[in-house]
């Protein structure tokens, strides 16, 4: 260990100790009664959350970045700590402007003053990982460039390879701990931070969402100028708009509040259920009104993802979550792999059924509060729910607070049930069938290329003895054998369906090949020997 990551760690031990923290860390055999004690004792500490936002807020940037990660995962940390880091604040000293210009230079290769006409020496924002100017281009455009600041990364690494021990150690030594599975959240954590300080991923997220929006004129991204961004520089469109606060508070007719709340909502349904690309922190900050009810998304750094499978899998959870369907809730989300077969399925049913009681015993027109008492209830049933999950939820009570507070009478769930089911009834879509059995034909096409090849080196490998299979030699198992390759035989003649090569159905012809090569085995072992 090399001297820089000794004193890193060192300091991170301090704070440990400082906060009562290191008391959790271990459980070794001599220490496990007194660690016990020590956890019970912090464990009824009511200041917990309190000291785990001021000990992170200590230890500088990754640590302040992990703790904002946590405060969006309730289902892991609880919604008391949850909610305590969600008051972490990501600031630091700005650095001169001699450092943004070295920096900008060294990264845009090229002299500040040819790149740009003007480019302010005031910052508009500082943070702990960069902060932004006001600059023109010598093209005319007025934009923000965002600087990442100097050594930012080095000290991340650093930072992350520290986490990562200590989630180790805390795995492998505290049975308490081992079930958040630690070591998995700082995976998340590392590729998660990774991306948000190359900003050639907020680059690419923004060219993709204002791909995805180009024929919504209610919605806005920031251009991006390519020839003018890096991985620590990115150079956007300067957007003046109006502060969502300021829309709440507005009494003219200057914004249309309801046509507003419209456009957020469902815009933010689209990237979650048409698009399955969306905004991972859309506070009201990072939105603001342009002219005419046109709404901007700004700081598309943190973006959530969802494949076309797990976007019906999840469209059908909304439906049944709002039909109050608990044994198809429950069904589904087995089936998506969120639930285990061998859950307290009883119990389960019991519980949902009381929060659909306490939260729909009215009507209801919105989640407020219903997300968070799900993903609570998950938590006590040991339930770790994918990122994208916990990153959807917050993201829509977000954008529903935003719409009712612009429009109280909107009824969220009167927009989102249709577009749900759009997406699920894409399931019976006749295209999705042509466009599987085009992705079948290609994988066939490849298996019976390589079949050919496979077989010769499989029966090369059985007569040099390469291959080694285990077999007791007695009738029972040649019998077991001949039964194997007539019904492998059988099954394969009466094989219909299915793509076709030299008119036989490729189903068949595997089975034929497994059969054949079953019948090499099974002569020499008890034939030829």
């Amino acid at each position: 260990m090399d001297k820089e990551t000794k004193e890193r760690l060192n300091e991170i031990r301090q704070a440990l100790k400082k906060y009562g923290f290191d008391k959790i860390l271990g459980q070794t055999a001599k220490n496990k009664i007194r660690h016990n004690e020590a956890e019970e004792e912090l464990l009824l500490d009511d200041e917990i959350p309190v000291k785990l936002r001021m000990m992170l807020q200590d230890l500088g940037t990754t640590f302040i970045k992990l703790g904002q990660l946590l405060s969006t995962r309730p289902d892991i940390v609880g919604d008391k700590i949850a909610n305590e880091l969600a008051n972490l604040q990501d600031d630091n000293p700005a650095i001169s402007y001699e450092q943004v210009k070295a920096i900008v230079e060294r990264e845009l290769d090229g002299n500040i003053d040819d790149l740009f006409e003007d480019f302010s020496h005031e910052h508009l924002a500082t943070a702990s990982i960069g902060q932004v100017h006001e600059a023109k281009l010598v093209t005319g455009e007025r934009v923000a460039v965002k600087i990442q600041k100097e050594g930012i990364a080095d000290k991340i690494d650093l930072d992350i390879r520290i986490l990562k021990y200590i989630a180790n150690r805390a795995d492998k030594f505290n049975s308490k701990l081992k079930k958040l599975n630690l070591p998995g959240i700082m995976e998340e954590f590392d590729r998660t931070i990774h991306q948000e300080i190359d900003y050639n991923n907020e680059f690419m997220n923004m060219q993709r969402i204002e791909l995805n929006f180009e024929d919504n004129p209610n919605i806005h991204i920031p251009a991006t100028y390519d020839k003018y961004c890096s991985s620590k520089v990115l150079t956007m469109e300067f957007i003046e708009g109006a502060k969502l606060n300021d829309v709440y508070e507005s009494t003219g007719d200057e914004f249309d509040k309801k046509l507003l709340a419209k456009y957020v909502l469902d815009s933010y349904l689209q990237q979650l259920f048409i698009d399955g690309f969306f905004h991972g922190d859309p506070h009201p900050g990072n939105i603001l009104i342009l002219e005419n009810n046109v709404v901007c998304y700004l700081d598309l750094g943190m973006m959530g993802f969802f494949d076309e499978k797990f976007k019906r899998d999840l469209s059908e959870v909304i439906i049944l979550f709002m039909d109050q369907d608990v044994d198809g809730l429950i069904n589904q989300l087995m089936y998506m792999d969120i639930l285990d077969y061998d859950i307290d399925t009883s119990s389960l049913r019991r519980d949902l059924n009381d929060l659909f009681g306490r939260y729909f015993g009215v009507k209801l027109n919105r989640f407020d509060g219903v997300l968070e008492a799900l993903l609570s209830l998950m938590q006590e049933y040991g339930v770790i729910l994918p990122n994208e999950v916990v990153t959807m939820a917050r993201g829509l009570s977000m954008i529903e607070a935003i719409a009712h507070n612009l429009d109280p009478e909107i009824d969220v769930f009167a927009e989102l049930k249709p577009v749900a089911a759009q997406i699920a009834r894409q399931k019976l879509n006749p295209k999705r069938y042509l466009k599987s059995k085009k992705s079948n034909a290609i994988l066939y096409g490849h298996m019976i290329q390589t079949l050919p090849k496979l077989l010769t080196k499989t029966i090369h490998k059985i007569e040099n003895e390469e291959l080694q299979f285990r077999f007791e030699v007695d009738i029972t198992d040649k019998v077991s054998i001949i039964a194997l390759v007539s019904a492998l035989i059988i099954g394969s003649s009466v094989v219909s369906f299915g793509p076709r090569v030299f008119d036989m159905p490729v189903i068949s012809l595997i089975g034929y090949i497994i059969a054949i090569i079953l019948s090499i085995i099974g002569m020499k072992k008890f034939v030829l020997k």
